[in-house]
This record gives C-alpha cells, structure tokens and sequence, in this order.
C-alpha cells in the first residue's frame, strides 16, 4: 500500500500492521470449523437474498451476493483500500498545499488509522462493502474470527446466527441495487464533505475557539462530542445529512433482519438478549472510547432507524415505505427520522 500517492499523507504500511497488531487473530479454530462456517454462510447469503427480495420488493441485482469469509487482517486490508479510493481527492488537495509534509508524520497518522481499524475488527461481524469497484459487487464480508467468537461466547446456534446476520448484509445490499443512484448520492456526501476540511492551523483555531464559545452558552458538553463540536455549520448541515441516511439504512436492515426472523429463525429471542448483554457488558474505559470515536453512534442508528421504518411500514405498508428510494428528494431530512409521520405527510399529503 505505501507506493501510493496517499501514502506521502498516510503510510498504509504503517496503517495496516498496526491495525493487525490491535486486532490480533481472534479465537482458534480448527479447519473444520472454518470450513463449516463457510459453507454456512455461503447458504445462509443464497437464502438471505430470496427472503430479503420477498419481504422488501427491491431487486438484488443482476449477480448473486457471495460470502467471502475473512480473517481480522484480511477484513482491515479490504477497508483501508476502501478508504484510500474515497480519501484521494482529499489526499491530492492537501499535498498540493503541502508538499513539504513529513515521511514521519505520515507514519503517525497510519498508526493512529490503523489502530481505529484494529480496534473495530475485533467488533464487526458482517460487512456489505459500498465503494467496492464494479467487478467485485455483490461480495459480502464475513469476519470469521468474530463470528465464531459471539456464537461461542452467547452460546448462540450457529445456524440461525449467520442466517441473521447474512439478512441484514443481503438488505444493505439490496438498498443500494434497488435504488442505484443511492450509491453515487452517498459518496457525493462525503466528497462534499471531505472538500469543506481544512488543516490550516488558523482555521482549526477558530473552530474549537467557535466551539468553545457554544459549550459556554449552553452551560456544559453533556452529550456533544469533541469531533461534532470542532465542526463547522456546513461541515455539520452535511453531517446530518450522512447521520440521517445511515441511520436509515441501518435501521432498514435491523427492521428486515428481525422481521425475516419472526418465521424463519427459532432462536431470535436468545440472538436479541445475546447482542444485547454483549453492549451492555462492556466496562466504563471501553464506552467511553467508543463515544470519542463515534462508534456509539452506530448502535443509536439501529434502533432510531428501526422504529421509523417499523412506524412507516405499520401505517402505510412496505409498497409506501419503497416510495423512499425513488430519489434523494424523498429520503427523510434529519428531523423526519425521529418524527416519521412528517415524512409519510411530507410524502404522501
């Protein structure tokens, strides 16, 4: 990874062998297990795509998905690519206003990038991959390592586990090939967003000061994060916009995963409680590291998401809920998420 022009901004190199460092190999398994499990899931992904396709009346695309099993390093390896094809434009912009940038501070910022990634190895489970390059569309990432771990340690049947978790990954992808233009829509966020950073040390300066001077009026930071309180009004505006969407499509995906689950998997009461005691069981230091890096936000998404899909789906039916993936103008603003009744107003007045 380091040869490329990004890597004079972030050494990938570094990036890469710190986030395997933190992650580590997760819990052995013997060859047979992990033959099982992919045979497992590769079932469970077939199966996911004709119920998924059933319950939520979007195409699946013109390829079957797969399920490509992988290793912790292997998971953190396709999400640094991933991530080096989004931040280029970024990379380029900022080396062309800062030639003279430092080999070492590059080394830094990949150890800082890959121990993020390390750490979120060790967490994720399945993974539908939205900036994958046309020719590998349709693969889903499995972190083998993790789900033998949660299975083990909830004492889940493994079975029904991956079937649910294939669910939820078969229903982000069916989001962004039932509705092509959410893809495009999607990284045009972030280059918007990407093109509105500055790493002018001035300007920094005025932010937290701006920042700074918004805690003070409001008395304390109860519930801002440092990364939202630095931001700029249109770093933000755009920000809620992502937060709205993600919070859409994930609550999409938790909505269908469970509704699938009613029929087809036995044990979904125990798979609830089992995720459940896993957020809940984690100490004070490992919450509050999540709530500094955002990753808190992740599970707020899933159940904010849900409830406004389970609320429109109620009132109006899955045939009216599909009317959100006709265009941008139609997904729900960041106030209708929490409010779904003024988006079905809104849409159907």
């Amino acid at each position: 990874m380091g040869s490329r022009t990004g890597a004079r901004l972030i050494d990938w190199g570094s990036a890469s062998g710190n986030a395997r460092l933190v992650g580590g190999g997760g819990p052995k398994t013997t060859a047979a297990e992990r033959d099982a499990l992919a045979r497992d899931l590769a079932t469970s992904v077939a199966r996911a795509e004709t119920l998924v396709t059933e319950l939520t009346q979007l195409a699946t695309g013109p390829m079957p998905a797969r399920a490509w099993v992988m290793s912790r390093g292997t998971w953190v390896d396709a999400n640094l690519r991933s991530l080096e094809r989004v931040m280029n434009p970024l990379m380029a912009r900022l080396l062309a206003e800062h030639p003279s940038r430092k080999s070492w501070r590059a080394k830094a910022l990949g150890t800082q990038v890959g121990g993020l990634l390390g750490y979120v190895s060790r967490k994720v489970i399945g993974q539908y991959d939205v900036f994958l390059p046309p020719d590998d569309e349709g693969i889903i990432y499995f972190v083998g390592p993790n789900v033998i771990a949660t299975e083990r340690k909830a004492n889940f049947d493994a079975r029904d586990f991956r079937l649910w978790v294939a669910v939820h990954e078969v229903t982000h992808r069916a989001q962004f090939t039932g509705a092509p233009w959410l893809r495009g829509y999607l990284s045009g966020m972030l280059d918007a967003y990407l093109a509105t950073i500055d790493i002018d040390p001035k300007q920094l300066l005025a932010n937290v000061q701006r920042a700074f001077a918004d805690v003070t009026e409001k008395g304390d930071m109860k519930g801002m994060s440092m990364m939202l309180s630095v931001m700029t009004p249109e770093q933000r505006r755009i920000f809620d916009k992502m937060q709205a969407l993600m919070a859409l499509l994930e609550g999409h995906a938790s909505y269908v995963m469970n509704a699938v689950a009613e029929t087809e998997i036995p044990t979904l009461e125990h798979l609830k409680r089992g995720l459940q005691d896993k957020r809940t069981g984690m100490g004070a230091m490992e919450r509050t590291f999540q709530k500094t890096i955002g990753f808190d936000q992740k599970i707020k998404q899933y159940s904010i998401g849900e409830h406004f899909v389970q609320q429109v789906v109620e009132a109006s039916g899955m045939e009216a809920f599909n009317q959100i993936w006709r265009g941008p103008e139609t997904l729900p603003a960041p106030e209708e998420i929490a409010e779904p009744r003024r988006w079905l107003a809104r849409i159907q007045p």
